[in-house]
């Protein structure tokens, strides 16, 4: 609105100089693009970022198996630091000697971090596996993505208005410098004369 007035403002006032319009052209140009670019380019990323995510939820989704693990022995308590997506800030995980039977059939075991308070041979619990048995984090969700997908979206519409901003200053900023240089060449043509009597007859 500053720069629709400052238009206006402009439009018909005698002391106006091409410099002042020419300012004000720039804010009401630089207006436009964030009101509007900014906001269709943060679309457009958020639009692409959910699309190629939303296909690796499916592909996760499709290659990774929930598997039940049984419990040999217990090893040593570790802080959970395996899936950041679910862990909270006094959640324990303890290391554990497990086994369990892969997707494909064949028998698997080794050290695996286990969700349990106090696991004992023979407890069981859940794992995510790809299809030879091999543990792997747990797949992204849809809301996850999604949310994801937002971010993306906005940080996009946020770096685009901050480029168009910062566009306009460095715009404004030659402007105003080459001004001071036209000052500067019309106070040098006056020369040190200037205001005195009889000065240019």
């Amino acid at each position: 609105m500053r720069a629709i007035s400052g238009l206006w403002r402009w439009r018909h006032n005698p002391l106006c100089r091409g410099t002042d319009l020419a300012e004000a052209w720039v804010a009401f140009v630089a207006l436009l693009l964030v009101l509007v670019a900014a906001p269709a380019a943060g679309v457009l990323a958020g639009g692409a970022a959910q699309d190629a995510l939303q296909r690796s939820v499916r592909a996760q989704h499709h290659s990774r198996h929930l598997v039940t693990a049984t419990v040999v022995r217990r090893l040593e308590a570790l802080p959970m630091d395996a899936d950041p997506e679910i862990s909270t800030g006094g959640d324990l995980r303890h290391r554990v000697l497990a086994r369990w039977t892969a997707p494909d059939g064949t028998e698997r075991s080794g050290p695996v971090p286990a969700r349990l308070p106090d696991p004992r041979p023979g407890d069981e619990f859940r794992i995510w596996t790809d299809g030879h048995g091999r543990i792997v984090a747990r797949p992204l969700d849809t809301a996850t993505a999604t949310t994801h997908a937002v971010l993306a979206g906005v940080g996009t519409t946020l770096a685009a208005a901050a480029l168009v901003e910062g566009l306009r200053r460095l715009t404004v900023w030659r402007m105003v410098l080459r001004r001071y240089a036209r000052w500067d060449r019309a106070w040098d043509k006056a020369g040190p004369d200037w205001g005195r009597t009889g000065t240019g007859n």
